[in-house]
């Protein structure tokens, strides 16, 4: 079963900028599309069909204020996020009339944008559609990789890392029972496996660590829950 990444449509007429946001976005779980002029980004549109819009103002054919207005006629739901070194208040407020979600001045952070991003996707509701894909605060997982990404790093993880990782997700603000994991992952409730599943939790802490809205709590006696 291959897991559902998120689609982004990147346009961006700086080619070699446009090629390092590529790279970036690529490399922590991404599926991209990327579109140099303004007169392509309709058909890309509609053909990509993409959970996410990067779209750059100022750019050759049809600037991104009228490009975003045109996507709005036929889906008012799709997360647009404008890059732009159009920094003046008129300007943002032209943007958010034309109907994007948020906007981000140039030169721009790549971890402050993938973070946004992540933002905008939980709350479309993208991680809903595919349950092996889960948006943890600042974080993807992605169960099918094994991967844990964030703006930071990205984290391989093991099979039985990834397995109660994806138990707490699916609990996530609940309790996540620790006598069925162990019994459904180790096999058997005993102690010495009780001890070998702490230490996973503690595993896990420590990768989730670079958001410090994210946390593990030890209900004690009873299992772990996961909250942010």
């Amino acid at each position: 079963m291959k897991a559902t990444l998120p689609k982004i449509l990147l346009v961006e007429d700086e080619v070699i900028l446009g090629q390092i946001v590529s790279d970036a976005l690529t490399s922590r779980g991404f599926e991209l599309m990327y579109v140099g002029e303004g007169n392509k980004v309709l058909s890309a549109f509609a053909s990509y069909q993409p959970d996410l819009i990067l779209l750059d103002v100022m750019l050759p054919g049809r600037d991104g204020f009228e490009l975003a207005k045109e996507i709005r006629r036929s889906d008012a739901l799709v997360p647009i996020i404008f890059l732009t070194a159009k920094s003046q208040t008129e300007d943002v407020i032209k943007g958010f009339g034309s109907g994007c979600n948020d906007y981000i001045r140039k030169p721009y952070n790549l971890e402050e944008l993938i973070v946004r991003m992540n933002a905008l996707l939980q709350r479309s509701g993208l991680h809903k559609k595919e349950d092996t894909i889960f948006i943890i605060g600042a974080y993807r997982f992605d169960f099918i990789r094994q991967e844990l990404i964030h703006p930071m790093e990205k984290i391989q993880l093991t099979s039985r890392e990834a397995d109660l990782l994806k138990r707490l997700c699916e609990n996530r603000n609940q309790l996540t029972d620790k006598k069925t994991v162990l019994q459904e992952l180790w096999g058997d409730d005993s102690i010495f496996n009780g001890r070998s599943m702490d230490v996973f939790i503690t595993k896990l802490r420590k990768y989730l660590s670079h958001d410090p809205s994210i946390s593990i709590l030890n209900v004690r006696g009873a299992g772990y829950k996961l909250t942010f």
